[in-house]
């Protein structure tokens, strides 16, 4: 096993060596995702001092406003990771359409990026993140990001808060590791990160509660009798993050207004997804499990509910018996 404080590169190629077949490919396509959030998180430290902060006066594809430090997160990730020349294509949340970059021919993987949730907390100071997935090219399309949460080889999230934290799974296991601003590394400070069985903690929007299935309603009603507390951020990483260390759920429901709900199944929750279930977890669309899931293209939404195992059984039965 790994030791605390191992830096994050040197893991990457410690755990490379297990696999006498392995290239590096990976190793290096990891490492690049590594170098870009850094420069993020350093400029995250320093959004109220370098003329980042605000909107940049556009929309993006879901016709959301977006934040000057978005677009500066996002130009980082696509220069950084079509740089690598381990990116066959590339997809983010801000962009209509796939990038193939020039210097990709040759890769054998494709990646997909959230790169700054939670933008609209930037100006309050409270957490904000990125999410990545990453899947072996296929047919060399844009339908090769189409494939579905199973055919996922890693997947990961970096919060930006009072800490920087890389969390990371190739599919055996998760750990996560901490900025040492001072060295600049990650250092493993989370081995083989477990959710609690339980937790007592729920976190979703609450404002859509009206516009939500009787069902959903009824099942956060019980978890309320039960002694739960709220917490919601608005911002997925901090919120799945809290979920992951202290157990419980996190959920955004579809209500009225979002009747596919409102998160990004490629960008956001087939991730989340799979760091959440190598955690030990459980995540669903309110029927099955949301890693059996596939968009239907590459901005599709889902409703999603994920955490503890305990919470989502009982949301499973409560789904099941109101039949």
């Amino acid at each position: 096993m790994p030791n605390i404080g191992m830096d994050l590169n040197r893991y990457i190629l410690e755990e490379e060596r297990k696999y006498p077949s392995a290239t590096g490919s990976l190793s290096i396509a990891l490492m690049a995702i590594e170098t870009a959030t850094k420069i993020i998180a350093s400029h995250v430290r320093m959004a109220g001092l370098a003329e980042i902060f605000g909107k940049a006066m556009k929309t993006n594809i879901q016709g959301e406003e977006v934040q000057k430090l978005d677009e500066f997160a996002n130009n980082v990730l696509i220069r950084i990771l079509s740089d690598s020349g381990h990116f066959y294509a590339l997809a983010s949340e801000e962009l209509d359409e796939v990038i193939f970059p020039e210097k990709g021919t040759g890769g054998k993987y494709i990646v997909a990026f959230d790169p700054l949730d939670g933008s609209s907390n930037i100006e309050v100071n409270v957490s904000i993140g990125t999410i990545f997935s990453i899947y072996r090219k296929n047919k060399g399309t844009a339908e090769d990001f189409l494939q579905g949460g199973d055919k996922q080889i890693a997947a990961g999230y970096v919060i930006y808060g009072s800490s920087s934290v890389f969390a990371y799974t190739t599919g055996t296991g998760l750990n996560a590791f901490t900025l040492d601003p001072s060295v600049g590394l990650f250092l493993l400070s989370h081995k083989d990160m477990k959710i609690p069985e339980s937790g007592k903690i729920y976190s979703v929007n609450e404002s859509n509660s009206k516009g939500w299935d009787k069902r959903i309603r009824d099942y956060f009603d019980t978890l309320k009798d039960e002694g739960y507390t709220a917490r919601f951020s608005g911002t997925m990483v901090a919120d799945v993050h809290r979920t992951l260390l202290k157990g419980g759920v996190f959920a955004y429901p579809a209500d009225a207004k979002s009747k596919k709900g409102k998160l990004r199944l490629l960008y956001e929750v087939l991730p989340m997804s799979m760091i959440v279930e190598q955690a030990g977890g459980m995540s669903t669309e309110g029927k099955g499990d949301l890693l059996q899931a596939k968009p239907e293209e590459i901005h599709s939404r889902t409703p999603v509910f994920m955490g503890s195992r305990k919470e989502i059984v009982q949301l499973m039965n409560t789904q099941f018996m109101s039949k």
